[in-house]
């Protein structure tokens, strides 16, 4: 083969397997799509799914309908119940007021909580709130165990947090979240009302992939900081980048609540026990680290995961929980896998 032509044919080889290279990085589209539509999932998906890179949208789709009765098909404007992805909500309304020298975080929750006739309240505090680490199982019995020793999750510990905020700061909680959400342009994120459902979808329960409606919501005022924010898939994407890019709070309330100060484990992370700040999970797997948690309650389900390193944001929302509680978490599980291996993240770790 003369120089001329070798040089040619090794350079068109080279071109077309670097094409074919870009080209598998780059399919992460239709490998999102097979892993969701895939006939051998043990149940269907309903909900939504955006994924964002330094603020660009990299996939974006919605699957199923909005309410099992009329089949009207699912948008990705449509708002869902986030669940206890709420609680990061309320980590940050409740640091606003230790930046305002109203709360200390280090202080036993009775100075705040006054009302409180428990012996405990002389000993938990809110930081032992804001970690899981308080030991309370019922207002009106004693501690699980001492506090500060172990992980206990539940939504009692941000209900009392939604009260010492409200109390510090002669606000209602639905008050302030909203000026938040309107500070920080989270045009379609709202607190809970029956009276103000706005794009809503329906939650549903999934059993044997036969969809019934959740006609009565479990949230009320009480539980609003541990359940009660509706939200859509963009808007949370857009939370993630405001708050771990220092647009919510100070430097030094932010490391407060991205650090690990208690130890914790979900199936959806991993089978090992992982890092707990103030409502968020600190994850490190595959060479990869990560801030994440999710939600589950009335027919709804969501995966809230931000990966630093690459500015990546992946927001699963879906408007169903399987029958089956090994199966909550399923296509969230596996999006959430598939973004850890991908080249696309990995390169920008």
């Amino acid at each position: 083969m003369k120089p001329l032509i070798r040089i040619l044919c090794t350079a068109g080889m080279l071109f077309t397997a670097s094409q074919s290279c870009a080209q598998s990085k780059n399919d992460y589209k239709s490998r999102i799509d097979s892993l969701i539509e895939s006939p051998a999932s043990p149940r269907p998906f309903n909900g939504v799914v955006l994924i964002t890179q330094n603020g660009k949208i990299k996939y974006s789709r919605a699957y199923g309908f909005e309410d099992s009765r009329t089949k009207v098909p699912l948008k990705m404007k449509d708002q869902f119940e986030i669940m206890s992805n709420t609680k990061q909500i309320t980590s940050v309304l409740l640091l606003k007021q230790v930046e305002k020298g109203k709360v200390d975080l280090h202080t036993p929750i009775k100075k705040y909580l006054p009302d409180l006739k428990q012996p405990w309240a002389d000993s938990v505090t809110v930081h032992q709130l804001l970690n899981h680490s308080h030991g309370i199982v019922d207002i009106e019995k004693p501690l699980l165990f001492k506090p500060g020793t172990e992980f206990k999750y539940g939504n009692l510990s941000n209900i009392l947090l939604g009260k010492i905020i409200e109390k510090v700061s002669g606000t209602s909680y639905i008050q302030l979240a909203t000026d938040l959400f309107k500070e920080l342009h989270l045009n379609n994120t709202f607190c809970y009302s029956k009276n103000n459902r706005s794009n809503l979808v329906s939650g549903h329960m999934n059993k044997d992939h036969l969809f019934t409606p959740v006609e009565n919501s479990m949230i009320n005022d009480e539980n609003m900081p541990a359940d009660g924010v509706i939200s859509t898939a963009e808007d949370m994407a857009l939370w993630n980048s405001l708050l771990h890019k220092g647009k919510v709070l100070s430097s030094a309330m932010y490391q407060l609540m991205t650090t690990s100060s208690s130890l914790s484990q979900h199936d959806v992370f991993g089978k090992d026990k992982m890092g707990y700040g103030y409502n968020i999970r600190i994850v490190k797997d595959q060479g990869i680290s990560y801030l994440g948690h999710t939600g589950l309650g009335d027919g709804f389900a969501s995966l809230n995961m931000y990966i630093p390193g690459s500015d990546v944001s992946v927001i699963v929302l879906e408007n169903q929980m399987s029958d089956d509680s090994q199966l909550f978490y399923y296509y969230e599980t596996l999006i959430k896998d598939f973004i850890l291996r991908s080249d696309w993240v990995k390169t920008h770790q």
